[in-house]
């Protein structure tokens, strides 16, 4: 299975085990990738079952809703935006930022954004994973930008404050994505079962 960061940081570590408790022999292959690159192995026959984020295209591959989550701001207890309510991106850009690796979904649609606003983001330094975003911001290379799940998962004892990004592209949803779920392996077809949420539809 492929499957973005968020996902393998925010929800497989509670939805795997009682997958594995009822499939003890089972062995799962989970590997990390951008959203984009997880449509891309699926397609192309790597894993047959991917996790990635909504905002990319899965072309012609079936879609399961998964799960939501929100992205918010992480910044320093003394930051002058610690003690706001919300804040929009475009107020975040006057700050210098610790944005996550150049092909994640996050840092392209807030690099998108920017774009659409007429100006950029001032980008202090590039890091791999969530946890990297708060230890730079923590060392005060500048502010970030990660899921809320992600950051309370992560932050504990680093003084850190998550402030609510306004923007309606803050809420996200992640997907489960196969090729045809009618062709899976016996194992992919009940792994996917377990995952998808009650009632989901493909879209």
């Amino acid at each position: 299975m492929l499957a973005n960061l968020s996902s393998i940081v925010e929800f497989l570590p509670d939805d795997l085990p009682g997958f594995f408790r009822s499939h003890e022999l089972v062995r799962l292959d989970l590997q990390e990738r951008p959203s984009a690159d997880v449509v891309r192995g699926v397609e192309e026959g790597v894993a047959e079952i991917g996790i990635c984020s909504a905002d990319v295209s899965t072309r012609g591959l079936e879609r399961f809703s998964y799960r939501r989550d929100r992205l918010v701001i992480v910044v320093r207890s003394d930051h002058p935006l610690a003690s706001a309510r919300d804040v929009s991106f475009a107020d975040t850009l006057d700050y210098d930022h610790v944005g996550l690796f150049a092909t994640s979904s996050i840092y392209l649609r807030s690099q998108y954004t920017a774009q659409q606003i007429g100006k950029s983001i001032r980008l202090r330094v590039h890091v791999p994973g969530f946890d990297a975003v708060c230890r730079m911001v923590q060392a005060g290379m500048g502010i970030g930008l990660i899921p809320d799940r992600a950051f309370q998962v992560l932050s504990h004892g680093m003084n850190l404050t998550a402030v609510e990004l306004s923007d309606d592209w803050a809420d996200r949803e992640l997907v489960l994505v196969a090729r045809d779920p009618a062709g899976l392996s016996a194992t992919s077809q009940l792994m996917l079962d377990h995952l998808r949420l009650p009632g989901t539809k493909p879209h």
